[in-house]
């Protein structure tokens, strides 16, 4: 299948084929909270409704291909929930929670001796602000630079061409669009019972900021966000319990690659309650208790700590907007509707990101930003949900696009399977960082590759030869042939490629 395929790619449209039909719309879910603005009296191209990292991204490109554009967004500093509560600063808090063990427990290792390592846990905060306002500046430098309008505002709809903002210094202003997409992204999901004060009950938000060390933290939820939290805090010395009501962690993962991944969390001490649900909560106290009991029904059991963090995922975004006054349709979730050009039911009104069906993610939203715009400057726009990466971002950090190989045993696929593990990979024992593995899942026939997914450090950077494969139709072959440099960790992939067609030269 080899590499002439590439040559003959042509560009697609949305992950899913539907057509142009509101009745045949792919049912999408919009939410939004953040940002709407107005350029004045006069009317613009485009609108667009939340500064996120759909909409700032979809601002820009606008202007780019040459259309008048106004972005809106209510927090007052461009992002959205990624830059200012969610993807930068818990990877900031990530990266120096790892640095502290790392000198603590490994650095030793190297001949490195250290008579005593703190957390100065005000100064690590601050190093995590202090990015995300650089880069919430930069945002509005580009915003600048594409010559984009920028309303700091809450915006609802008065027509499917007017836009009302309520701005942050108490004016009110009414932006003119021909074209008005909604980004206004996702909200923490709230469960039933438990108010979530950001002090000793908090949402992800509550847990970049807390200003101590909890000496007991309970998770409630084993997605993305709640382990990459729960590492953090670990790491820095709290004792970490994770309540999932599902049986497993991170249920989408790949199950081999997840069962490899919890067992590393627990050689970190990381806790696991599965099939567990929370049924009460008591905060009145000192710290938090928390009743739990099996998903199916049993004995209660009381847990206590110091913080608990909510993480049991996100909800679209849409309230105030008054989508029902201009008629656009939402699924029962609150989710947007729209066909493959992003378009709802209502002309001229569009949805991206988090608002939409697809993967809540940043990553995602800035591709629908750029595809929406396209499509309405009279180009081809094209995003595969199929083939979006994700990448959880603990340690080691696992990353994966396409089919997992229980996907495919559903869908009845013949497949074959290459692993490698970085046991064997020269880098990887060079630096003494060995634990995880490569994955690949191809198609038995063509060897098309079908999956990938990789557990170790910078797994979330070893993806990208993946995703570029998957996107190419390469096969397991194509990456075997393709010279890697040496000595990398990404030798690993090339291994797992040869692994998956034929058999590795060093395992």
């Amino acid at each position: 299948m080899a590499m002439a395929s590439l040559a003959r790619r042509k560009a697609y449209f949305l992950t899913r084929n539907i057509s142009n039909s509101p009745t045949d719309a792919l049912r999408f879910s919009l939410s939004l909270t953040r940002g709407f603005a107005s350029s004045g009296s006069d009317d613009n191209d485009v609108v667009i409704i939340g500064g996120g990292p759909g909409g700032y991204v979809a601002a820009i490109k606008a202007a780019q291909l040459g259309l008048k554009t106004t972005c809106i967004e209510k927090r007052g500093a461009l992002g959205g929930t990624c830059l200012n509560v969610g993807c930068i600063p818990s990877k900031a808090l990530l990266h120096s929670s790892h640095m502290y063990h790392e000198a603590k427990h490994v650095f030793a290792n190297h001949g490195v001796k250290v008579s005593s390592v703190e957390v100065d846990l005000p100064a690590m905060l601050a190093q995590k602000d202090t990015a995300v306002k650089n880069l919430t500046r930069g945002v509005e430098g580009l915003f600048k630079k594409n010559k984009v309008n920028y309303v700091k505002g809450y915006g609802k709809f008065l027509s499917p061409s007017e836009v009302s903002v309520d701005t942050i210094d108490g004016e009110n202003l009414v932006v003119k669009g021909k074209h008005i997409i909604v980004a206004t992204g996702s909200d923490v999901k709230s469960l039933p019972g438990i108010t979530i004060d950001e002090k000793k009950i908090v949402s992800s938000t509550g847990a970049l900021s807390l200003t101590e060390i909890p000496k007991k933290l309970i998770v409630i939820g084993a997605g993305y966000i709640g382990l990459e939290m729960g590492s953090v805090w670990g790491r820095l010395g709290s004792e970490v319990t994770v309540v999932e009501f599902a049986a497993d962690i991170v249920p989408a993962m790949d199950g081999e690659i997840r069962k490899q991944f919890q067992r590393s969390l627990e050689k970190q001490k990381m806790k696991f309650m599965l099939k567990t649900k929370v049924v009460g909560v008591d905060s009145s106290g000192d710290g938090v208790k928390l009743i739990v009991e099996p998903a199916e029904g049993g004995e209660k059991t009381t847990l206590e700590a110091d913080v608990v963090l909510v993480s049991a995922g996100r909800t679209p975004f849409t309230s105030g907007l008054d989508l029902e006054k201009i008629g656009v349709e939402t699924d029962k979730g609150g989710r947007i509707l729209v066909n493959e050009r992003f378009s709802t039911n209502v002309s001229g009104v569009y949805a991206i990101g988090d608002v939409i069906p697809g993967p809540m993610l940043a990553h995602k939203a800035e591709e629908d930003g750029v595809a929406c715009v396209e499509f309405i400057a009279g180009k081809h726009g094209h995003v595969d949900y199929d083939k979006v990466p994700g990448v959880v971002y603990t340690y080691p950090e696992v990353a994966s696009v396409g089919k997992t190989e229980e996907q495919l045993k559903k869908d009845g696929v013949s497949y074959n399977v290459g692993k490698f593990p970085f046991m064997a990979n020269s880098r990887a024992k060079a630096i003494d960082t060995v634990e995880g593995l490569v994955k690949i899942l191809a198609d038995k026939e063509t060897d098309k590759i079908l999956g990938v997914h990789i557990m170790s450090p910078n797994a979330g950077e070893l993806i990208h030869e993946a995703v570029l494969a998957i996107n190419y139709d390469a096969s397991s072959e194509d990456i075997a042939r393709v010279c890697h440099a040496h000595p990398t960790m990404s030798e690993a992939i090339k291994e797992a490629a040869m692994a998956t067609y034929d058999k590795p030269i060093h395992m």
